[in-house]
């Protein structure tokens, strides 16, 4: 039983463990954020746009009588939707993160000074190159 749970204590404090715990709470954290933006501010957007369309009501009956099965299409059309503008949002918010973090391009560096007689590279203040020994200008 020792070994278990020291085996347990290894696998639970490894920092992959750890780092991937963290990940699924500020995902948590996050999802609650995405929500918000697709319900509170993009759902009500593109209601005003559409007229107000709702979906859910669409349902297809596989029967006459009233305790036939129905097939709830409409609900199936509108989480469609909420995915689509859920990935939207998620996309912009990376998009967004990537351009904050991105690193500044350096300056291309300079060619280097060749040697007109051999081609070896040289300093930009020599007067003679250290290959071959000419004199340069």
């Amino acid at each position: 039983m020792g070994k278990l749970i020291k085996e347990f204590k290894e696998f639970a404090f490894r920092g992959n463990v750890i780092d991937m715990a963290v990940g699924v709470v500020i995902g948590s954290a996050f999802t609650g954020i995405v929500n918000s933006i697709v319900n509170d501010l993009f759902t009500p957007l593109i209601a005003k746009l559409t007229g107000s369309v709702d979906f859910s009501a669409l349902v297809v009956s596989l029967g006459a009588d009233a305790d036939a099965p129905k097939l709830t299409v409409g609900n199936f059309i509108q989480s469609v939707v909420n995915f689509l503008m859920i990935a939207i949002c998620v996309f912009a918010f990376i998009k967004l993160v990537n351009k904050l973090h991105r690193p500044k391009a350096a300056a291309p560096e300079k060619a280097p000074r060749l040697c007109p007689y051999c081609k070896s590279a040289i300093a930009d203040d020599a007067t003679r190159c250290p290959h071959c020994t000419s004199q340069l200008d």
